[in-house]
């Protein structure tokens, strides 16, 4: 017996193993930027406050989030991927339970920020830290159980956050991360191997710039669902915001060692799934909260009822998403990708139609079901198509982009289509509600098939995604993609 045969059984697994922790970590993250919905009425008897309170309580989380990711990957890079990353995992349980225990709405809010800048070292060093554990050829697979679990966490935010606030109280959804941030924080200290990026000078201007940006732009799209587009602390926050990212992305094309190196939009490929990741993000967080308020309010169920009657299209990601990234292996991500975006869209607008109906609930079954389909064929071939877009060294950097984008389209699907909502109903009664939400989840499925549209522009087959990548990148990280080509072709 070889040494090499000797050693593959431990090899497996600790990749099963990384598999699971990083999993586990990425499903407790993703959960919570959309467990809050249903408990938000709790949380206000409980706590007090307006509107403008309850719906910071949802979107300071997703804010800090998706404004944190580019550095975190960046800081992960040069001190450590699993030091950052544990680091990260560490905030979020301690924050958790800070939220658990909150006195006031004030403090809360303060402890969501606190949470999602925790999840911006998971997330995106979690999936660098996964996918750099398998070779090229697996990887599609990999990110598919990844992205179905991301999957599943979305959908089940409301069923969840409803069970735990109907079955005990609004504070356990918060209290329910502190063991499982435990357990998953000591298996990533002793079991997760710890990798770095290239050990690049940190670059200050441009942490500040990018952070500075993101958040200001995400701060201006809650704040334009809220008060209004026009108003001018939003017009002011999202001006200087692009500024800040115009200069960001200045930094970025004069500095020798930028943070996110410009040539990795030069490939056809990631740009297209930077757009695609920010447009089916927008639509999935979309539908899935203006659809619990059309359950909740609109129909009159309890927070429980309506986190069950999501199951036809929470559970399709579970059953789906792996077999779509093997198939991502085989195939490519396009012909996965622009279909299922489709069939997304075509769901909800089925949806939309039963709604003007008032057809009950069992004739939703079939297009959630189809939307649900549709989404697992398209979430874990786009992470995948951008990562094996990108060089082995640079996968940090191109996790943390393509996440930043996830995030930035969550707030911004659900700000849009609250203001649509505004504008053509209101909560005041079922009638209004329901009159809202058509042209709402419209607004959704359009997104969705915008998704569709730009994924059109994503090579075709893995091979040609990985040596697109090569001729996209300067000197050094050719050398280092050439290795991954070469393991990709088998030789």
């Amino acid at each position: 017996m070889t040494t090499e045969t000797r050693t593959q059984p431990a090899k497996s697994s600790r990749q099963a193993l990384t598999v699971l922790l990083t999993s586990v970590a990425n499903f407790m993250v993703t959960l919570d930027a959309l467990v809050v919905v249903t408990a938000l009425p709790s949380i206000h008897r409980s706590l007090g406050g307006g509107i403008a309170t309850l719906q910071w309580t949802l979107t300071a989380y997703t804010m800090s989030f998706g404004a944190g990711i580019v550095t975190a990957a960046e800081l992960g890079d040069r001190f450590g991927r699993r030091r950052v990353y544990l680091t990260g995992l560490t905030t979020f349980t301690a924050a958790s339970a800070m939220c658990a225990l909150a006195p006031s709405a004030g403090l809360l809010i303060g402890f969501r920020v606190l949470q999602g800048l925790g999840a911006a070292c998971v997330m995106p060093l979690g999936m660098t830290l996964l996918t750099s554990a398998f070779p090229p050829q697996r990887r599609g697979a990999i990110v598919g159980i990844w992205q179905g679990v991301a999957g599943l966490a979305v959908a089940s935010g409301p069923l969840v956050g409803g069970a735990l606030t109907q079955g005990a109280s609004w504070h356990w959804i918060f209290w329910v991360n502190v063991p499982v941030g435990v357990v998953a924080a000591i298996g990533a200290r002793y079991h997760l191997k710890e990798s770095h990026g290239p050990r690049s000078r940190l670059d200050l201007p441009a942490l500040l710039l990018v952070t500075v940006g993101v958040a200001l732009l995400i701060w201006g799209v809650v704040s334009g669902g809220q008060d209004g587009w026009g108003a001018t602390a939003n017009v002011t926050g999202i001006a200087t915001g692009l500024v800040a990212l115009a200069g960001f992305v200045y930094r970025e094309a004069t500095t020798p060692q930028p943070m996110i190196p410009l040539s990795l939009f030069a490939n056809r490929t990631f740009s297209s799934v930077v757009g695609t990741q920010f447009l089916m993000s927008a639509s999935i967080y979309a539908a899935a909260f203006i659809t619990s308020e059309f359950f909740q309010l609109g129909l009159g169920n309890s927070p429980l009822t309506a986190g069950l009657k999501f199951l036809p299209w929470t559970a399709t990601p579970l059953i789906f998403a792996p077999p779509a990234g093997i198939l991502f292996d085989r195939v490519g991500a396009r012909v996965l990708v622009v279909p299922g975006l489709a069939m997304q869209a075509g769901g909800f607008a089925w949806i939309v139609a039963l709604a003007a109906n008032h057809s009950g609930y069992a004739s939703y079954i079939v297009p959630f079901v189809i939307a649900g389909i549709g989404i697992s064929l398209s979430m874990p071939c786009v992470a995948a198509a951008g990562l094996s877009a990108a060089p082995h060294s640079l996968l940090g950097k191109a996790a943390g982009t393509i996440n930043t984008l996830q995030q930035f389209g969550a707030v911004f699907g659900v700000a849009i289509v609250t203001a649509v909502f505004n504008a053509h109903g209101s909560l005041a009664s079922p009638a209004g509600v329901t009159s809202g939400f058509k042209p709402a989840l419209g607004v959704a499925a359009g997104l969705s098939l915008l998704g569709a549209v730009t994924a059109l522009a994503m090579r075709s087959g893995n091979r040609g995604l990985v040596n697109s990548a090569a001729s996209s990148v300067p000197g050094r990280d050719v050398e280092a993609l050439s290795g991954l080509v070469d393991v990709a072709s088998g030789s």
